[in-house]
């Protein structure tokens, strides 16, 4: 059962209503793309999707062989968006990511000057496979560039091309030669999303297609300026307060403090940042829009729960002691957190 939000102002522009409605058709057809190639997996499509509406970056856990690659792979074909793939190793320099400057003779006076070639950071959609598996200064180097659109190369800016979209992925059970993600590297990741294996029947539909000849080509449903203009519509989703009020207890709720829930107190060391209510919100407003609602509701919130928190709650020895998951700590906050009324 959807939970309402109390009645807020709608979009009210004609041109606000027409955008959103290609915003909807346009979602229904990406993901009619997609399930020519990808089988299953809607919960994280749907995740993909809502980063891609809102400009945000997502880390993506799973084993090996679940199609983490093919998937954000297909999404660029499908958006027709330039792609690029980074394999981060443990010898890996930012120099590698972002670009160098080389010298280069010049045919006509037979000077030398600098030229600065491009690295695969200058793409539209960028997938950081295996970011854990480079040390922090390689991964400072792509964190910068999710964060702010932009490189600096030997003292110089170069702005990255809109929109740009970061996933990075990593394997959750090879834990040698790795390094951790600082939780406030983590924190700037709008969702982490868990890939997990298929179902019986559609790991029988993968082999049956991935055993066989395919000639498949994909239909451009929206572009990347569409991409843009849907990003800035989004942020004009109004939203209630009650509502707003809802993602920000959750966040608070989860930090450790004298008001804080026993099980908070018990399981946590750090709860979720501003930035988990913000990410809430924000991604409240884009699931609206692609399931035709104009307005965000508290199910909206509840159901980004999980993926907006996972990663910035953070366990302590107890909870880990106990093997109490952060997803397990979300599901109590959900039935901790009592939802404002309309006017508090």
């Amino acid at each position: 059962m959807t939970l309402a939000a109390p009645p807020v102002p709608s979009l009210d522009s004609a041109d606000d209503i027409a955008l959103a409605d290609r915003l909807k058709a346009g979602h229904d057809q990406i993901i009619s793309e997609l399930h020519k190639l990808i089988v299953g997996q809607e919960a994280v499509i749907e995740l993909v999707l809502l980063s891609l509406m809102t400009g945000g970056n997502s880390l993506i856990v799973g084993v090996p062989g679940l199609a983490k690659t093919l998937l954000i792979s297909t999404i660029s074909k499908v958006l027709d968006l330039k792609f690029s793939r980074i394999q981060f190793t443990p010898d890996l320099m930012p120099s590698d990511i972002t670009g160098t400057e080389i010298i280069q003779d010049d045919p006509d006076t037979g000077r030398r000057h600098m030229v600065f070639t491009p690295g695969p950071i200058f793409g539209n959609i960028i997938l950081a496979d295996e970011i854990n598996r480079t040390p922090p200064k390689t991964q400072s180097a792509l964190l910068e560039a999710m964060q702010e659109h932009r490189v600096t190369v030997q003292g110089k800016t170069y702005t990255l091309d809109e929109p740009f979209f970061v996933f990075a992925t990593q394997n959750p059970i090879e834990l040698e030669g790795t390094y951790a993600l600082p939780e406030a590297q983590l924190d700037r990741f709008m969702f982490e999303i868990i890939m997990d294996y298929l179902s019986e029947n559609d790991e029988v539909d993968v082999v049956q297609q991935t055993t066989s000849l395919r000639n498949l080509a994909f239909k451009h449903a929206i572009s990347g300026a569409d991409i843009v203009a849907f990003q800035r519509l989004v942020r004009r989703v109004p939203v209630a307060d009650a509502v707003a009020r809802y993602a920000v207890n959750i966040a608070r709720w989860s930090r450790p403090g004298p008001k804080a829930p026993d099980f908070v107190k018990k399981w946590v060391s750090y709860g979720a940042s501003v930035r988990a209510p913000q990410h809430l919100i924000l991604g409240g407003k884009a699931r609206a829009l692609m399931h035709g609602r104009y307005n965000v509701s508290f199910d909206d919130i509840r159901v980004l729960a999980k993926p907006v928190l996972r990663h910035r709650v953070l366990r302590n020895f107890h909870a880990e002691s106990e093997r109490i998951t952060t997803d397990q700590i979300v599901d109590k906050l959900l039935e901790a957190v009592p939802m404002p009324k309309s006017g508090m």
